[in-house]
Formats: structure tokens, sequence, C-alpha cells
């Protein structure tokens, strides 16, 4: 039986993809150029008309600052969490580095 391949990329990949690209300022033409694809088969990926071969995948990460990660499924909640606050924190440009531990207001008081 041969393996078959997804119809189309998960649309968190998608989307990440697509946000990586506007947050450097680039069209889907000047991302295309950098790897070597046709501005139509990078709206085809964002879209997910088209499914691209994983080392294809990759070099689009690759040039958006980006990485593929094999997190064991019981960490995922953690990991996307971090994330989340790294792109929050990011958002509110709040870049210094926060201590793991944090003061709360109620030790300041007292």
């Amino acid at each position: 039986m041969k393996p078959q391949r997804p119809r189309t990329l998960p649309a968190e990949i998608r989307q990440e993809i697509k946000q990586g690209r506007q947050a450097k300022g680039w069209s889907q033409l000047e991302l295309g150029q950098k790897i070597r694809l046709a501005q139509r088969h990078i709206s085809g990926i964002e879209t997910g008309k088209i499914v691209p071969r994983y080392d294809t995948l990759l070099e689009i990460l690759r040039v958006l600052d980006r990485d593929l990660v094999m997190v064991p499924r019981e960490l995922l909640p953690l990991v996307q969490a971090t994330v989340r606050d790294y792109r929050n924190r990011k958002a509110h440009d709040q870049t210094e580095e926060r201590p793991l531990y944090a003061d709360t207001d109620e030790e300041d008081a007292s």
C-alpha cells in the first residue's frame, strides 16, 4: 500500500507562513524569489491548494526564521503556551527577559 500525501497543509502552518512573510514585509513574489518558486506556487501553498514537498517546506520556513520541531504530544500545550507568550510580549513591545518566577504585587506591598 502506497502512503498518501496530505491534501493540504494544516491551517496553522499555512497561517504561520503567511504571517512570517508579512512580518518581513515580503510579497509572495519576493518570498518565491528567495527560494526559487513562482509567486503562484507560494499563493497555492498559503491557500492550501498546493502541498509542498518536505524540503520545500523546510526552505520556506528557514527563510522566514522559523523551524519545524518534533515535540512529544504531552509537551505540546506547554510549547504552544510558550509561543503564545512570546508573541504577546513581542506584540506589546516587551522584549526584555522576564524572570521565571516573577514577584507578585503582594510581595512588593509588604
